[in-house]
Formats: structure tokens, C-alpha cells, sequence
């Protein structure tokens, strides 16, 4: 072959490369940020007066809107292009970054949270349907290496990047710099994606279930509105009404979904994936599992800046505890999980059981006097716990759906650990708040007190994880589709990328 033949080949093989590293770096922005701020809400809510319920919401308000649309955001990348697509979420996403980062009220920021969340919805879906139609079969595994390399970096850069910009006070920025430093990424992003992404599209688009989103994002605020507000309006009548229509909007959302799906297929959660025994079951297990991880560390947070005065930095390298403990047997799970898929899901779970239990202990005998070497022992038993799990998890629970349905399981799968992560920031919220708000003894004693009653909610959730295991299926069956959901479940605070539908 000449040298002129080539040379062209070369050139688009260099570019779509260089395609990977800018959809990667898109997922490795919102990984990071999905983890990034909770170190840094003590300081949010000191700087603009905001109240605990804030808090939960810069957390919670995230991850539910990105578990709302996610599905959606798939959808529309099929249809209008995923480079369009892809481009768009990443503006939107930089433009909401700079929403947050100049936030002058409570209110301001937690709408830039949420609209972070909608963009993310955009944007990462389009990352794993990029590699599947630029790269050929055989590059897969390469590059989703790389994918779950990128991301593993993300979950543990996010808490130290928090700890150490908040205290840096980089240009007198304080919590601020958190959010701003997506700017720079977020153009370089946008450059190289009109640069170098080819565009995509399905040959034959799927039709949006709006009727769908609509149902379920009413559901679902339904039902956290009133767990995360509940506790600073001294929970009024009308908020347990808002829960009981929540709950009884999920109704005409399955009947609604049952027509979409006879009549075109184009349901948001295909209804046939529940006949399932093993995927129903493992719904519930990922929801608990992840309702499990983000809150622990919501209450850590604040135990050791608020309750023992520690600064944003030595809470974040303390935090760095537990990813260093997934990082230890990521490995063995990845390696012997996938033919003993609901054993290594029930021995990390109650793994990460006895770490919790451990915390409850240290916090309860030691109380203000608690070490940052105690603190990092019982994370690092967490994390060698969700270590275990964590790389198979959600291909355990695909096990039994056909093929066929890998991608819209995968889909639903990880619209449902985003979903379980707002939950447990809300539930555990109610819990931890109403318990070190003012009251008898030190503010050191009350957060102590607090946080060991509110870290039985983690324990208990990992323990029904372990015992709801034997449901699932015996072993995973192979699937290419879903190859990345494991590797992307490294994630230190459970933000984990979700796939496309």
C-alpha cells in the first residue's frame, strides 16, 4: 500500500483516539463531580447560610435528575446524533458548573445542581455509544480499559479535589473553585468534539416515552421533596399527601408503560424486563446498595468537619481510605466474580456491613476523642468490601435478561443506582440532622451520638443486600454490551457512569 494510502488511515486512527480522550474526559468531569462536593458542603452551607436541607439537595438533586432523564438522554443521541448530543450536554454541563461556582443563594445553587444533572444525562450516555461506533470490536477491550481506568481516577480525585481547593481558597474562591474548574475542561471538551467526534445516529431511532419521564419525574419529587424538606418545615400534613401521590403516580407510570411497550416498543422501562424474578430482586439490590455508599459518606463528612473540626483536606485524604480499599480486591472480584457472581455480591456486602458496624463502634466509644487512623480503618474495610462487589454487580443482576434487552436493563440498572443514591441522601438526611441538631451536651457529643445511630440505616441496608443475594442469578452471562458497567463500578462514593439505554 502507498505512502498516500495510509497516510489517511493513520490520521483517522490518531483521531479517533483523540475522540476517546474527549468523550473520556467528559465522564471523567462528571465522576468527578458527583463526588467532588461532599467534602465541601460544610463550607456551601457556612458561606451562603444554607440550611442541611441544601445540602442533601446539592447531593441528592444531582444524581436524581441524571437517574430521571438518563435514559432519555440515550434516546435522544440515537435520534439526533450523538455527537450533537454529546456537545451539547457538555455545554450545558460547563454552563451549569458556572451557575454553581457564582451561586449567591441556596436556591441558585441547588438549580445549577440540577441542571448539572439533566446535562450529565445528555453527555454520558453518548460516551459509550461513541466507542461502540468508532472503535471496531477487537478495540472494545482496550478501550473500555482506559474507560474504567479514566473513571476509578475520577471517584478518588473527586473527594481529594474538593478537600484541597476548599482549603486552598484558590483566588479567594473558597467551595467555589469546586465548581469553576469544569470551565477550562468543559471548552476543551466542546473544541475537540467539533474536531474530531464523527457524528452518529440509530438507523432506526427509538420514539421518546415523554409521557413516561413526565409520570416518574412527578413520582419521584413526590416522594424526595418531602424526605429532604420534611424535617425544616416540622413536617406538615400536606408533605406525607405529596408521599402518598408519589407512590400512587408509580401506578399509571407501569400502566403507561405497558401500553407504550405493546404499542411500539418505546417504553422508558421496558415492562418485560420484571417478569424477571433475578432482575426485579436485583433492582431492589442495587437501589439498597447504593442508597448505602454516598450517605455514608454524607454523615462522615460532617462528623469530622462539624463534629470533630477537622478541615475539608484531612477529611479528604481520610476519605482516600476507602477507594484504596476497593483498589485491593478489585481485582479478585473481577477475575473469579463472574462465575460466582451472588457469592462475591453477599461477601462484599457484608464486608462493607462489618466496616459500617466498625465505624458505629469506633463512634460510640470514642466520641470526640475519634483518630483520623480509626476513621481510615473502618473506610478501608468499606471499601474492600464494595471491592468485592462492586466489579459485578450489575452484570449480576443482568445475568438472566435475554440479549436482547442488555441495553435497556443496563440502562434501567443504572438509572436505579442513581435513583437508590438520592434516596439514601435523603432518608439518611432525616435521620442524622434531626439527630445532631441542638440538644443536650457538646456539638462534639450530639454529631458523635448522630452519626452512630444514623450509620445503623448503612449497616442494615448492606446486611439486606446480603441476604437478598441468593435471588439473583447463579452467574453472569456474557455480554458485550454491558462490559463497561462493571468496570465503572470502582466509583468511591457510588457515582457511577451510567450506560446508554
Amino acid at each position: 500500500m502507498s505512502t498516500t494510502e495510509t497516510a489517511p488511515a493513520q490520521a483517522g486512527s490518531r483521531r479517533k483516539w483523540v475522540a476517546l480522550a474527549v468523550v473520556l474526559l467528559a465522564a471523567f468531569l462528571d465522576n468527578v463531580d458527583s463526588t467532588i462536593v461532599t467534602v465541601a458542603l460544610p463550607s456551601i452551607q457556612d458561606d451562603l447560610g444554607a440550611d442541611f436541607a441544601t445540602a442533601q439537595w446539592t447531593l441528592a438533586g444531582y444524581a436524581l435528575a441524571f437517574a430521571v432523564f438518563l435514559i432519555t438522554g440515550g434516546r435522544l443521541g440515537d435520534i439526533y446524533g450523538r455527537k450533537r448530543l454529546f456537545i451539547t450536554g457538555v455545554v450545558g454541563f460547563t454552563l451549569a458548573s458556572v451557575a454553581c461556582g457564582v451561586a449567591a443563594s441556596p436556591a441558585m445553587l441547588v438549580g445549577g445542581r440540577l441542571v448539572q444533572g439533566v446535562m450529565a444525562a445528555l453527555m454520558v450516555p453518548q460516551v459509550m455509544s461513541v466507542i461502540m461506533t468508532t472503535f471496531e470490536q477487537k478495540e472494545w477491550v482496550m478501550a473500555f480499559s482506559m474507560m474504567g481506568a479514566v473513571l476509578g481516577l475520577g471517584g478518588v480525585s473527586g473527594p481529594l479535589l474538593g478537600g484541597l481547593l476548599t482549603d486552598l481558597d484558590v483566588f479567594g474562591l473558597g467551595w467555589r473553585a469546586i465548581f469553576l474548574i469544569n470551565i477550562p475542561f468543559g471548552v476543551l471538551a466542546v473544541a475537540l468534539a467539533a474536531w474530531c467526534l464523527p457524528e452518529s445516529r440509530s438507523e432506526q431511532a427509538p420514539r421518546l416515552d415523554v409521557p413516561g419521564v413526565f409520570l416518574v419525574s412527578l413520582a419521584a419529587l413526590g416522594l424526595m421533596f418531602p424526605l429532604v424538606q420534611g424535617r425544616e418545615q416540622g413536617w406538615p400534613a400536606w408533605m406525607f399527601v405529596m408521599m402518598g401521590v408519589g407512590l400512587a403516580l408509580l401506578v399509571p407510570f407501569a400502566f403507561h408503560q405497558r401500553r407504550r411497550h405493546a404499542k411500539d416498543a418505546s417504553a422508558l422501562v421496558p415492562p418485560t424486563l420484571f417478569k424477571l424474578r433475578s432482575f426485579t430482586a436485583g433492582a431492589l439490590v442495587v437501589m439498597l446498595a447504593f442508597s448505602g455508599i454516598t450517605s455514608f459518606f454524607l454523615v462522615l463528612t460532617y462528623q469530622m468537619q462539624l463534629g470533630l473540626g477537622w478541615s475539608a483536606i484531612r477529611t479528604a485524604l481520610v476519605t482516600v481510605a476507602f477507594p484504596i480499599g476497593i483498589t485491593a480486591t478489585f481485582q479478585i472480584a473481577w477475575r473469579k466474580g463472574t462465575a460466582n457472581g451472588r457469592a462475591f455480591v453477599a461477601l462484599g456486602t457484608t464486608v462493607m456491613a462489618l466496616g459500617t458496624l466498625l465505624m458505629i463502634v469506633l463512634t460510640k466509644t470514642q466520641g470526640p476523642d475519634l483518630t483520623w487512623l480509626q476513621v481510615a480503618g473502618a473506610e478501608l474495610v468499606v471499601g474492600l468490601g464494595m471491592g468485592l462487589c462492586s466489579p459485578i454487580l450489575t452484570n449480576v443482576v443482568l445475568g438472566d435478561v435475554p440479549p436482547q434487552d442488555a441495553g435497556a436493563g443496563s440502562g434501567v440498572v443504572n438509572a436505579l443506582i442513581q435513583f437508590g443514591t438520592a434516596v439514601g441522601i435523603a432518608v439518611v438526611g432525616v435521620i442524622f440532622f434531626s439527630l445532631s441538631g441542638s440538644g443536650p451536651g457538646s456539638t462534639a457529643e450530639r454529631f458523635s451520638d448522630a452519626t452512630a445511630a444514623t450509620l445503623w440505616y448503612n449497616a442494615g441496608v448492606f446486611v439486606l443486600v446480603a441476604l437478598l443475594s441468593p435471588l439473583l442469578p447463579a452467574s453472569k452471562k456474557p455480554d458485550t454490551a454491558t462490559a463497561d458497567s462493571a468496570a465503572r463500578q470502582a466509583d468511591p462514593a457510588g457515582g457511577l457512569v451510567p450506560d446508554p439505554a
